[in-house]
């Protein structure tokens, strides 16, 4: 039976957590590694994600058998593919910029200036178009309650 090492971290949510990590699967040729349950712990998100996003070519884990082995780097892809996912962009978009992240720069999206624009005006196209459905869902409900014997 192999020796577990727990580490702190933080998940997506800035919530604090605990990696429990195997001596066999915490380095692999003298990097760390992590494995598909220490990621999905860490960030908050579901195997099933994990792997789709594998699927999708943005996260290349090596394997030993049937085991995972996630890099620091597709570890640090993750954290850019939740951020691109939390600001709005697609996979395909975000794809994209983690093509362009080299390593050295940290963990930060490769996004142009006009980029950044358009996604505002995209977001801010979205939030009216979300406000007008819910003036009309409350009209329809108010009409509808009013409707409803007391």
């Amino acid at each position: 039976m192999s020796k577990l090492e727990a580490t702190s971290a933080t998940n997506a949510k800035g919530q604090p957590v605990t990696v429990f990590m195997a001596d066999h699967e915490k380095t692999q040729n003298g990097a760390t590694t992590y494995t598909i349950g220490d990621l999905a712990r860490e960030f908050g998100v579901t195997l099933r994600t994990l792997r789709f996003y594998e699927d999708k070519g943005l996260l290349n884990p090596t394997r030993d058998n049937l085991t995972r082995l996630y890099s620091a780097r597709d570890r640090e892809h993750l954290q850019l593919i939740l951020k691109g996912k939390r600001l709005g962009f697609t996979l395909v978009e975000i794809g994209e910029m983690i093509a362009h992240h080299g390593d050295g720069k940290g963990a930060s999206l490769d996004i142009s200036a006009s980029t950044v624009r358009d996604q505002i005006e995209h977001l801010e196209r979205q939030r009216r178009e979300i406000d007008e459905a819910l003036v009309e869902l409350r009209r329809s409900y108010e009409s509808l309650a009013s409707s409803l014997p007391r």
